[in-house]
């Protein structure tokens, strides 16, 4: 849709409240304002270089490769040049007030949870009958088997099953708490007895154990981590 449709201000604001997204937006404001009051009282201010940098990384991230892509992106999303500055000045604003409130606490955080941040290699097929998973699991010990072959067959998710049960690199609270109790007391490579959980029966061929590093991104996945929770007791206060 390359248009914006003809609907009023009193239009839209209509279809939030009956389609139950109003609280949403009413939230949106309590957070922004927020945001705005603690950075005044810092005194973080954002700088017109930051917002020169803020728009170029929005142009980047929506593909406005040209003016006129800018432009028609605003008309769709009813924003006008003013309305667009005060966007990218309250998403610069957000960045500097968390960095100025947890970049130092971020490494403690991570070693406090370290172990939280396990990842692991993995294979997975989850059945729904035990007796089989326990069967197939025997078969492909005694090399019937292979893993791959048990997942093409098997697995009901069938792109899963189209790579073999392969699921990559899985961060640890992305397991079910049955699953990664066993995979991380588990020494790789081996394929582990069936895993039962609410799910159903997880058969596992573990590859690797990833011990945790704080990365960029894991380092920016923490830190708004915490500025997200700070900001949930904000507008609750």
């Amino acid at each position: 849709m390359t248009e914006t449709l003809p609907y009023s201000d009193r239009e839209i604001i209509h279809q939030l409240k009956i389609s139950g997204q109003i609280s949403v937006v009413l939230e949106g404001i309590a957070k922004r304002n927020a945001i705005a009051s603690a950075a005044k009282s810092l005194e973080i201010e954002v700088s017109e270089e930051e917002l020169q940098l803020g728009a170029n990384q929005i142009r980047s991230s929506s593909q406005l490769n040209r003016s006129a892509d800018t432009w028609t992106w605003l008309q769709q999303n009813r924003l006008t040049l003013d309305d667009f500055e005060e966007m990218i000045s309250e998403t610069v604003l957000s960045n500097k007030l968390a960095l100025h409130l947890f970049s130092e606490k971020v490494e403690a955080i991570f070693a406090e949870r370290q172990i939280d941040y396990l990842q692991a290699v993995l294979y997975e097929v989850t059945l729904d009958d035990e007796d089989l998973a326990l069967e197939l699991y025997y078969a492909i010990e005694e090399g019937e088997l292979s893993f791959y072959e048990m997942a093409r067959k098997y697995c009901s998710d069938r792109e899963l099953g189209r790579k073999g049960g392969y699921r990559g690199l899985v961060n640890r609270m992305d397991l079910e708490a049955e699953v990664r109790a066993v995979v991380f007391a588990s020494t790789p490579p081996q394929l582990l007895k069936p895993i039962l959980s609410k799910k159903g029966t997880h058969l596992i061929q573990l590859e690797e154990i990833v011990q945790p590093q704080l990365t960029p991104i894991l380092h920016q996945e923490i830190l708004s981590e915490l500025f997200l929770e700070w900001l949930d007791l904000q507008i609750k206060v």
